[in-house]
């Protein structure tokens, strides 16, 4: 079903579905800029949809997608477990309603790749919460690069490391999540230095992954908490990737995105360890200036920029390719992992 999609005269009508952390905080973000109305809220805890009434309490309180699809909504925002992003984003777009989903939109890239090509179909605005893009820190990066100031960049290093790990079960299930810390954590690396880059085609990827500190092993049901990677773009540039859960870091985690050109470099680092804050700093030569500094909301800014571009238009936007990209090398990286072992397994018969 096809909507006629133009800008919006009142408040974008939008179900949620999910209400965890995550998903609530992004729901009372877009609430709070006035642009959205919560109509519906779904989520198989009652608990959780206690507490998320509690921020929207004129919303109606249901129990899964279809009876979110009977309400005539705008949008949708998805915050469920990964091996359902892509199925419940399809049959939103199907029924005319227009998606904001957490990350990864799908566990592979022909997944991802259905999703957009079913927004495609619908003519309708799909987003996916890819919220480090939004830290003022790499948006001060991003314009140093665009503005072509740190000259030729040849270097991307590329880090984050959880302490902790995922807290829910499918996380280690691979058909449930698609895999380990790369498309659970590197997929916000990636897409960062993608983006950063204006998307430059990646050339070639080499990768290793590890579980408990040993060699990823063929086991359908073992994910990765360690894996690095590299990856050669078409510019020249190499980036190098590293990320991983429950690594013994001392500290909650480590993250950083550094840029490094002939006439200088540019780093977003996280703060003591924390989650949340972040600082940007340019370097040149052995002198370091300061870009960005916390604090800075960022957390909601994602989701509220879906928010505005559904109420000003809604139609498609062919940005969503991007996603697409972003995926496939999370495939490559899996991929040549595994020739990689399979390689190393021929070698020792």
């Amino acid at each position: 079903m096809q909507k006629n999609v133009e800008a919006l005269s009142r408040p974008a009508r939008v179900g949620f579905l999910g209400v965890g952390w995550i998903g609530r905080h992004r729901m009372e973000a877009m609430l709070a800029t006035g642009l959205v109305e919560a109509v519906a809220i779904a989520d198989p805890s009652p608990e959780m949809l206690n507490v998320a009434a509690r921020a929207a309490p004129h919303a109606k309180l249901v129990s899964d997608l279809d009876e979110l699809l009977a309400y005539d909504l705008d949008g949708l925002v998805i915050a469920t477990p990964s091996a359902q992003h892509a199925e419940q984003t399809i049959r939103a777009l199907d029924a005319g309603v227009a998606v904001f989903c957490q990350k990864p939109l799908g566990r592979a890239a022909w997944e991802v790749n259905a999703v957009v090509e079913a927004a495609r179909k619908a003519d309708l605005l799909i987003g996916v919460d890819l919220s480090y893009r939004h830290t003022e820190a790499m948006r001060r990066i991003k314009a140093l690069l665009h503005e072509q100031n740190l000259g030729q960049v040849s270097a991307i290093d590329l880090t984050f490391h959880n302490a902790y790990g995922p807290d829910k079960p499918w996380f280690y299930d691979k058909k449930l999540s698609g895999g380990g810390c790369v498309i659970d954590l590197g997929v916000h690396l990636i897409d960062l230095a993608l983006w950063a880059l204006d998307f430059p085609e990646v050339i070639s990827v080499t990768s290793n992954l590890f579980a408990q500190g040993r060699p990823l092993s063929h086991a359908p049901e073992e994910v990765e908490d360690y894996a690095v990677a590299t990856l050669v773009l078409a510019t020249g540039a190499v980036v190098r990737l590293a990320c991983s859960w429950r690594l013994n870091a001392g500290q909650d985690c480590i993250i950083d995105a550094s840029f490094y050109g002939t006439a200088g470099g540019a780093a977003m680092r996280n703060v003591e360890g924390s989650f949340y804050e972040f600082t940007a700093q340019r370097f040149v030569g052995t002198v370091a200036e300061p870009l960005a500094d916390q604090p800075d909301e960022w957390g909601g800014r994602a989701a509220t920029a879906w928010a505005r571009q559904l109420v000003e238009n809604g139609k498609y936007d062919p940005e969503a390719e991007h996603l697409v990209c972003v995926a496939e090398v999370i495939d490559r990286i899996y991929h040549n992992a595994q020739q990689a072992m399979k390689a190393g397994a021929k070698k020792n018969m």
